[in-house]
C-alpha cells in the first residue's frame, strides 16, 4: 500500500492559509499571507530546510486541491530544473512525480504528470492509495483533507507549528471536520521555535 501524507506548516491556532507568499492565497480577505516565510527570515530556516529535504526525498506522489495545484503550478511547475539549492531540487522532484488533482471546475491540467481525480475523489484516492508505493504527499489543500479525513484516507499528518497566533484563515481542522483520532509518534524542537510533530492513524505501522 501507499501512505497518504499530509505536511503543513501551521499557526498556533490552526491556521495553514498561504504560509509562502503575500499573494499566495488572499481568498476571504486574508490579510498575513507569507506569516511562515517572515518568520523564517526572522529566525533562521535552515533547520526547517533540512526537515522539508529529507521529507520530500521520500515524495512519490502529490495530491493536491485546485487552488493548491494552480499555486504549485505557476511556481515549481515554470521554475527551472538547475536552479540552486532546495528550489531546484523539489522543481525537479515535483516534475517528475505524479501529480493527482482534485477539482470540481478544471477540465485540463497543464502542469507535466498531472490527472484529475475525477467526481469520485475519495474513491480515486483510495484506489491510489491500494496500490504498491511509497509516500503520497499533500501540501496545503484544506478542502480536500477534509474529504480525505471523512472518509479516513489519512495516514499522517506532519505538522510544523509555528508559535504564532493569527485569528483568522483557513485552518487544517475547521468546524465540522470528522471526529479523529491519532496516535504522536514523533516531536521535535527546533532551535526557532518551531515544533514538529508527527501523528498517525492508530492502525499505521
Amino acid at each position: 500500500m501507499s501512505s497518504i501524507v499530509v505536511q503543513e506548516f501551521i499557526t498556533l491556532d490552526g491556521v495553514i492559509q498561504a504560509p509562502g507568499g503575500s499573494t499566495e492565497d488572499d481568498e476571504r480577505g486574508f490579510p498575513y499571507g507569507g506569516w511562515q516565510m517572515d518568520f523564517d527570515r526572522e529566525h533562521g530556516s535552515d533547520q526547517d530546510d533540512n526537515v522539508i529535504l529529507e521529507w520530500e526525498q521520500r515524495t512519490e506522489a502529490l495530491l493536491l486541491g485546485r487552488r493548491t495545484y494552480e499555486i504549485w503550478a505557476q511556481a515549481w511547475g515554470v521554475w527551472p530544473e538547475d536552479a540552486p539549492g532546495l528550489q531546484g531540487e523539489f522543481t525537479r522532484r515535483y516534475n517528475r512525480v505524479p501529480k493527482y488533482v482534485a477539482s470540481r471546475t478544471l477540465t485540463e491540467l497543464g502542469w507535466k504528470n498531472s490527472q484529475l481525480l475525477g467526481d469520485d475523489v475519495a474513491g480515486a484516492v483510495a484506489a491510489l492509495r491500494e496500490q504498491p508505493g511509497g509516500e503520497i504527499r499533500v501540501w496545503g489543500s484544506a478542502g480536500l483533507i477534509k474529504t480525505l479525513g471523512a472518509h479516513d484516507l489519512v495516514d499522517e499528518y506532519r505538522l510544523m507549528v509555528y508559535p504564532i497566533v493569527l485569528g483568522t484563515g483557513k485552518k487544517l481542522f475547521p468546524d465540522g471536520f470528522p471526529r479523529t483520532t491519532l496516535s504522536l509518534a514523533e516531536t521535535k524542537t527546533l532551535a526557532s521555535g518551531v515544533q514538529i510533530n508527527t501523528y498517525r492513524r492508530n492502525d499505521a505501522g
